[in-house]
């Protein structure tokens, strides 16, 4: 079998291996593909495996022994799989390998946005007062206790869940709100959206992107916040929108927000949250661990291995 992998550096800068594809057929991985050099790089192949990569119509039809097409991802948004149900090509993704490592991240935002351990450190390096204190403690910035405070999830699958089981045992009154309601875990209560916006001093976004959720967060949305409140977005960029949450930052709608997506990415320069106050950003990481992406690479490998076996997995 022909394998291509149109960029795979993202999932495989050179850290790990990718021995589990090429142990079912022929691989050759560019570390990016631009969209007009797909059909050119992708002749001939029976697989397609991407992260980003536009995987349309127009392609799938170029590609006439194309059977496969495995996201090295949880999101398939870049991918016609309605024109590929059609042409009879089918398409998986990846919808648990980095549950963990996104959860981690969200907390990671959050403490820094708490506990401001980035600031506080570059001051100590810096000589920036505490070497001239009285005092045994010196601080620039106020600590945000989280135990007592209430942590809103917007999506419930495997890290929304996951999100909300830190919480639980960080001492967190847990609200969940998702498309569809369903009994909550010990430690979770189920609201309706306005509620979890409203009643939340921290609201960590989990739901995927689609026509439903795009822009979301709006300006609506987030002045329902309370102004001591913190956004966490670990999901997609598009769900919230930038301008308004901009506004809301530089205003003091709310206190803070940690992304770790945006709308574009990389961003343009003129991304409004680039400038906003209080808002931790970083470059779409969260479910980038490198044992998250071994796990990734082996269940890829998986979904082909099953494919081929007649007995496809993780269908899309």
């Amino acid at each position: 079998m022909k394998i291509v992998i149109l960029d795979g550096k993202t999932t495989n800068p050179g850290d790990i291996s990718w021995a589990p594809l090429e142990a079912l057929g022929e691989v050759t991985a560019y570390d990016y593909t631009a969209p007009e050099d797909i059909v050119s790089r992708a002749a001939g192949c029976e697989a397609i495996i991407m992260n980003r990569a536009p995987i349309t119509r127009a392609v799938m039809e170029a590609l006439p022994k194309l059977r496969f097409v495995g996201a090295l991802a949880t999101g398939y948004n870049t991918i016609d799989t309605a024109a590929a149900h059609e042409l009879g090509i089918t398409v998986c993704n990846v919808p648990l390998y980095c549950d963990k490592t996104v959860a981690q991240l969200a907390f990671a935002l959050l403490l820094e946005l708490t506990n401001h351990v980035s600031a506080l450190s570059e001051t100590v390096r810096t000589g920036g007062g505490w070497n001239d204190a009285i005092r045994m403690s010196w601080t620039t910035h106020d600590i945000f206790e989280l135990t007592g405070k209430t942590l809103g999830i917007l999506g419930f699958g495997h890290i929304g869940q996951t999100v909300a089981s830190l919480g639980v045992d960080l001492g967190m009154r847990v609200l969940v709100h998702s498309r569809t309601k369903r009994p909550m875990p010990a430690g979770c209560e189920w609201v309706d959206f306005d509620t979890l916006f409203a009643e939340s001093d921290v609201v960590s976004l989990h739901c995927p992107l689609n026509g439903e959720t795009r822009g979301i967060v709006n300006e609506r949305v987030l002045r329902l916040m309370k102004p001591t409140a913190f956004l966490l977005n670990t999901a997609r960029g598009a769900v919230v929108d930038e301008a308004a949450l901009a506004s809301a930052l530089n205003e003091g709608v709310i206190a803070g927000a940690g992304v770790d997506v945006l709308t574009d990415e990389p961003p343009k320069s003129n991304c409004p949250l680039l400038t906003a106050k209080n808002c931790v950003i970083t470059p779409h990481i969260a479910w980038a661990s490198r044992d998250a992406r071994v796990r990734l690479v082996k269940i890829v490998a998986e979904n082909l291995a099953a494919f081929l076996a007649g007995k496809p997995q993780n269908t899309v």
